[in-house]
């Protein structure tokens, strides 16, 4: 571990670039000695470090596209110390430096400190998911009497917005006015009529708005010339420990109902309650406690929650907290529901609480709607706040 004028960093080759174990990732561990040399200057630079000063945005060029486009990190930093890296390719959030109960800063999503990797494939982004996230029922949907096909791309099924989505686009970028206890930047970007099969040119903006409560908001808004559904959120994968897996951190979320879903994860339109299942979360329960008993059906957990008063205003969705570390996040939320997903594809290496509305919502009217119509605006607040205990 290394210390700066007071601020304790450390962990940096164990967390830089996670040890995933999937195929897509395997390249990583190639670049992982200069994404570190790279990042370790970023982090010594002196209007980075030091807790108590101001706050403030900062942007560099990370790389370019495949396309030649120019992407573009920012760095947001608040009085704490507290910093939070974002680019506007995907609008993916690359790094939370949040501190221990020592003091101690580490990252605690999945990320990397090189552009090429999320080029090549990335498995673990922190990105926009949209138009719609999470799965839509045989890969189409009918509006006001037309049926629109889109693309197959989870067996029969869609999922995540298609084959690239907005995770894999450019989006505009800028920094954003807001009060002195803050620091924000904003991603707008133009899903064109047709695209991935869905109808109307939608304009969409995402707001990362970090403060001096160590709370990190993300505003979404979004606006259409044409009948459209959207359902956006971020893909983050916290791991609240810096390293290792997910199995020990301790969870609670404020759902008394989940989604029932099929083999294939698409919901039947029934909802059931999570009191005596390996899903409930009502009161604090770590990972590991039950998730050999969702298992070989699905590899962990991967299921929608109906938030307790969800939809309505920002209201409390979950919690999550590790002992080692005494790190603790809180989330809330105006969406109705939240996906809990233990990363299963990477060994649990990490957990998501993709805030949301249920999935297949089109197929589903007694569902919350993700209809858009023209004249409408689609609107929507998560926040992350992070403490120690």
């Amino acid at each position: 571990s290394w210390s700066f004028n007071g601020e304790k960093i450390s962990g940096w080759t164990d967390r830089l670039t996670p040890t995933h174990r999937t195929q897509s990732l395997m390249n990583m561990n190639v670049s992982r000695i200069s994404c570190l040399f790279g990042l370790s200057l970023l982090i010594f630079l002196p209007n980075q470090s030091v807790a108590g000063v101001a706050s403030s945005v900062r942007e560099e060029v990370f790389g370019t596209t495949k396309e030649g486009e120019t992407v573009v990190r920012y760095t947001l930093r608040n009085r704490n110390g507290m910093v939070v890296r974002v680019m506007n390719w995907g609008a993916i959030v690359t790094e939370i430096l949040t501190p221990d109960r020592e003091g101690r800063l580490q990252n605690v999503i999945l990320g990397s400190g090189s552009f090429d990797d999320y080029r090549n494939g990335f498995g673990g982004s922190a990105a926009v998911i949209g138009r719609v996230a999470n799965r839509i029922a045989g890969a189409q949907f009918e509006l006001d009497g037309k049926v629109y096909q889109l693309a197959a791309n989870s067996g029969s099924n869609h999922i995540h917005g298609g084959r690239k989505g907005f995770a894999s686009v450019v989006w505009s970028g800028s920094t954003v006015n807001v009060p002195d206890d803050a620091v924000a930047v904003r991603f707008g970007y133009h899903s064109r009529d047709g695209e991935e099969g869905y109808p109307g040119n939608l304009n969409v903006t995402v707001t990362y708005t970090l403060d001096d409560e160590n709370r990190l908001t993300l505003g979404y808004q979004a606006t259409t010339d044409k009948p459209t559904i959207v359902n956006l959120t971020n893909h983050a994968y916290f791991n609240l420990a810096a390293d290792g897996d997910v199995m020990d951190h301790v969870v609670q979320i404020n759902a008394d109902q989940y989604t029932l879903a099929d083999r294939q994860l698409i919901p039947t339109g029934e909802f059931a309650d999570v009191k005596s299942t390996p899903l409930d979360f009502t009161k604090p329960e770590t990972i590991g406690a039950r998730i050999e008993r969702l298992k070989p059906r699905v590899n962990g957990y991967d299921h929608n929650y109906v938030i307790n008063g969800g939809g309505d205003g920002l209201v409390f969705a979950a919690r999550v907290q590790e002992s080692k570390s005494g790190r603790v996040m809180e989330v809330h939320t105006s969406e109705p529901g939240v996906q809990l997903y233990t990363g299963n594809h990477l060994r649990h290496e990490a957990l998501c609480l993709e805030t949301q509305h249920y999935p297949d919502s089109i197929h589903h009217p007694d569902f919350p709607s993700t209809v858009l119509r023209p004249g409408q605006r689609f609107q929507s607040t998560t926040s992350f706040t992070f403490s120690t205990e």
